[in-house]
C-alpha cells in the first residue's frame, strides 16, 4: 500500500472516529419535547449525530407563478457547515437538491416532511426522511435529518420586484441539525 493510500485510510478512519464521538456525546441529551409534533422524529430513532450549522441561504427574486404580473423571493439553495461541539467541521450542507455530504465521503438527500415556524426573520425548522446513502460512513443508515433552532436566513421581506427578477440575496443563518438512525 502506498503511503498516500494509507494517509487517506488514516483520514477516513480520524473522521469517522470523530464523528462517532460527536454523536455519542449527545445521543443520550436530546429531547423533542419543546418541539412542535410536525417536526419531531418518529419514535424508534435515535440521535446518531448532533451538529451546529453556519451557513447561508439564496434566495432569487422570480415571477410569481400564481400571478405573473408580481414577482416573490424563491429559495435558490442552501450552504452551510455542519460542526461538532467543539467547531469541527462534520457535513457540508449544500444543494438544490438538499445533500448533506460528511467529511468520509457518505453523503444522502431526502425528502421533506413538515416545517413548523421559527422566530421571525428565521427559515423555518424542517423534518426531513433520508435517503440512503450510496457509500459507507458516518451518514449511513441516517433515517431523518431534523433543523431546529434557527436564527436568520429567511427571505427579505422587500427588494423583489418585476424589476428585479433575476436578482439574488444571500442571506445567513445559523442553527442546529440533528441525524437520526433506527434503535
Amino acid at each position: 500500500m502506498s503511503n498516500k493510500m494509507m494517509f487517506k485510510g488514516l483520514q477516513i478512519a480520524a473522521v469517522s472516529a470523530l464523528m462517532v464521538t460527536a454523536a455519542q456525546s449527545h445521543a443520550w441529551t436530546f429531547s423533542q419535547d419543546n418541539l412542535p409534533a410536525s417536526v419531531q422524529v418518529p419514535a424508534g430513532n435515535k440521535v446518531a449525530m448532533f451538529t451546529s450549522a453556519e451557513g447561508n441561504i439564496t434566495w432569487e427574486c422570480k415571477a410569481d407563478a400564481k400571478n405573473m404580473d408580481q414577482a416573490k423571493w424563491a429559495f435558490a439553495g442552501p450552504r452551510a457547515i455542519l460542526s461538532d461541539n467543539k467547531g469541527n467541521h462534520l457535513v457540508s450542507y449544500f444543494g438544490p437538491p438538499a445533500t448533506w455530504e460528511s467529511l468520509d465521503g457518505s453523503s444522502i438527500t431526502g425528502k421533506q416532511l413538515a416545517v413548523s415556524p421559527s422566530e421571525k426573520g428565521s427559515i423555518p425548522m424542517q423534518l426531513v426522511k433520508a435517503n440512503a446513502s450510496s457509500r459507507p460512513g458516518a451518514l449511513e443508515g441516517v433515517t431523518y435529518v431534523q433543523r431546529i433552532n434557527l436564527k436568520g436566513g429567511a427571505a427579505p421581506e422587500t427588494g423583489c420586484n418585476m424589476d428585479k427578477i433575476g436578482h439574488k440575496v444571500v442571506v445567513n443563518y445559523s442553527g442546529e441539525y440533528l441525524f437520526w438512525k433506527a434503535k
